[in-house]
């Protein structure tokens, strides 16, 4: 039996050696690209195309036509390649775009024919270029994803947007067009029948906005974003939007990061901090996963991503379980959002038939109508619980593995925990959950050292959670966030590699710093007064203007010895009280310059208390990561933009965890002196 896909979902593939059949409404051009676990290219030698069809597994068609069979051998595909998608293009002298042509079809059948799974590509317009489906790997075992990924700015956009720069996109695809000869101009159709159509209008979530023209430069990496090809990133992850605006400014492709907007949660893609170049050795293959027997998938297995280390590894396999999570909830929402609009369409038509309108037909053409969407959503349901189970179970493992700074301030890890060497690969903020699943959790990590600054939101009008809240609780609770983020912070990394600086003009922060006063691990007393926060955005505007000439001139050795040039954090506490024009100048100062030079800020503040400053500090806000202290779905994922629900993760209450990573922090320090 076929498993007819909707865009975002997957299915299991039970053999390495499949077809890809193309049957298109015009002749087009079929490609594919093989890409690492985030689905970049490594260079223009990933791209099967007319003028280079073979790439390791698999070939190619040298024309365009409306049908196309590409054998795949999933066995000879190399460890490092982790994505094999297919690629659909308009060629030169054919129909201006996909929405003016019937929709094409995509499948993967076994060797003896028989379809495994299909995909209709609906709801594409003005495309010329789009990413059909991909085979991926995931756990040991290969999978098929429906894509429909399209670009209206045509290959060379595709191609950038898969990694590679601009100018070599461009090149790949002139020469990809340039070598197709004209082709077959018979058009196939779909085995077993027409293809189906989906009326306009009825499609699945809209993928993410069509990427820059590949003559425009290659965007420059957003904070934490994805690095230039040839290096190898890493999957993208949220980001919190400013209030009322939306993160994930950082979750939709939506606005660049941290932007306001109207509409929803915005997203940001990031990258590995420790960049490779395509000139080192490839990274190991990750583990294989837990034989299972026949027909089941393959038991989860702790760190089966790639990776140099467990913890990279571990960190990539977090970002495949959200991705996958974002993914199949997609796929379960387009199914019941088509469902439900093919039964409105079809009682529309049955209340419209004259024909209907006598005896008790009309009735069971209404009752027949709703059979038929709750058989559709069944089939979904189906579908998503399957993959949740697969994923629940993902979690089980991997959770219990997570180093101190990934895991829960409840994890038995912090029991044991010392402080390192090295510092982290990244820090967890909380988790991420849909309402299809509340209780799986995908942990939110973000990268160190952070590239854009920490706004922890303590205004009541940010979310529905937070109006519910009494003001002192609600301004306590995040201020006791901020502290847990910084004794995380303290942590996870060497002794004298991170300092904390705090301003707290009024003094009301007091209670919840006291587990930092009191281990001794700030840079020194928490600020207070107009004097103390002149004096301390002075102190660091300095650093971050020496470090900064140090650079330009090549010559760190100079910096006078009285500049600190470990990583600083700034905490700032009830802003703007006790801020003049001066001092809110240097703030934005140092949240745009001072992350490239280790100067880091972390906001706690109500927007709505600053609002006096006027459009002074929109950018301010804009350029920082929106957090909030109570659970709110501020955020969305970078691949299909779901507005998720953000928790913070916060020491149980009572526990002496945090205050027994500061002594370790302490002592540490004390030993290293």
């Amino acid at each position: 039996m076929t498993a007819e896909l909707v865009r975002g979902q997957n299915h299991p593939l039970s053999r390495s050696r499949v077809e890809v059949r193309v049957s298109a409404g015009t002749p087009v051009l079929a490609l594919a690209q093989l890409g690492d676990d985030a689905g970049r290219l490594a260079g223009p030698g990933a791209v099967a195309h007319p003028g280079a069809r073979t790439l390791p597994g698999l070939e190619v068609p040298g024309a365009a036509s409306g049908q196309h069979r590409i054998a795949v051998d999933l066995d000879a595909v190399a460890p490092a390649v982790h994505r094999v998608g297919f690629v659909l293009v308009l060629p030169p002298g054919g129909p201006g775009h996909f929405g003016a042509v019937p929709a094409s079809y995509v499948s993967v059948a076994d060797p003896e024919g028989a379809e495994l799974a299909g995909y209709t590509l609906t709801g594409l317009e003005t495309e010329t270029a789009v990413v059909a489906l991909e085979l991926y790997r995931r756990q040991g075992a290969w999978k098929v994803r429906a894509v429909g990924q399209g670009y209206a700015a045509g290959l060379g956009a595709l191609l950038a947007d898969a990694g590679l720069p601009a100018p070599a996109a461009a090149e790949l695809a002139a020469a990809a067009l340039g070598a197709a000869p004209a082709g077959d101009i018979t058009l196939a159709a779909r085995p077993g029948g027409p293809a189906p159509t989906v009326p306009r209008g009825l499609r699945a979530p809209d993928p993410a906005p069509a990427p820059a023209p590949a003559s425009a430069p290659a965007p420059a990496p957003a904070p934490q974003d994805v690095p230039p090809a040839p290096s190898a990133p890493t999957p993208p992850e949220p980001v919190v939007p400013a209030s009322g605006a939306p993160y994930a400014g950082t979750p939709g492709p939506v606005p660049a990061q941290g932007a306001d907007t109207a509409g929803g949660p915005p997203t940001i893609s990031y990258a590995h901090p420790r960049r490779r170049t395509s000139t080192e050795p490839p990274e190991p293959a990750p583990r294989p996963a837990a034989p299972t027997g026949p027909g089941e998938a393959p038991r989860p297995v702790a760190g089966d991503a790639s990776g140099w280390s467990m913890e990279e590894r571990l960190y990539n396999q977090v970002w495949g379980m959200f991705e996958d999570l974002a993914r199949a909830v997609a796929a379960y929402r387009g199914a019941v959002e088509f469902a439900d609009s093919r039964m409105d369409r079809e009682l529309d038509e049955a209340l419209s038939d004259p024909r209907h309108r006598l005896g008790g037909s009309g009735n069971a053409a209404r009752d027949a109508a709703r059979a038929r969407r709750e058989e559709l959503v069944a089939r979904a349901q189906e579908v998503l619980d399957r993959d949740l189970v697969q994923l629940t179970a993902e979690s089980e493992v991997v959770e219990p593995a997570l180093p101190a700074a990934y895991a829960r301030w409840d994890d038995p890890v912090w029991q044991a925990h010392s402080v390192p060497a090295e510092a982290p690969l990244a820090l967890r903020l909380g988790d991420l959950h849909l309402p299809e699943r509340p209780d799986l959790r995908i942990p939110m990590l973000v990268r160190v050292p952070l590239e854009r600054g920490l706004w922890i939101d303590n205004g009541r009008t940010g979310s529905e959670a937070a109006m519910a809240m009494d003001t002192d609780r609600l301004r306590r609770a995040a201020m006791d966030m901020a502290v847990a983020h910084a004794a995380r912070m303290l942590a996870a990394h060497p002794a004298d590699r991170f300092a904390v600086h705090v301003i707290d003009a009024a003094g009301a922060g007091a209670a919840s710093l006291a587990p930092l006063v009191r281990a001794g691990v700030l840079a020194g007393a928490p600020a207070a007064g107009a004097a103390g926060v002149t004096e301390t955005l002075e102190r660091l505007t300095r650093r971050v203007d020496l470090v900064q000439m140090a650079v330009r001139a090549g010559a760190p050795e100079d910096l006078p010895p009285d500049v600190d040039t470990s990583d600083q954090l700034l905490i700032v506490h009830d802003f703007p009280h006790g801020f003049d024009d001066r001092a809110v100048t240097r703030l934005r100062y140092l949240a745009d310059e001072g992350p490239a030079v280790g100067v880091h800020l972390l906001m706690v503040a109500d927007r709505d208390e600053a609002s006096a400053y006027g459009p002074l500090l929109d950018p301010l806000w804009r350029s920082l990561m929106r957090l909030s202290p109570v659970p709110d779905n501020h955020l969305a994922d970078p691949w299909v933009h779901h507005a998720w629900i953000f928790e913070p993760d916060l020491p149980p209450q009572g526990s002496r965890v945090l205050d027994q990573a500061l002594e370790r922090v302490a002592a540490a320090r004390g030993g290293a002196r």
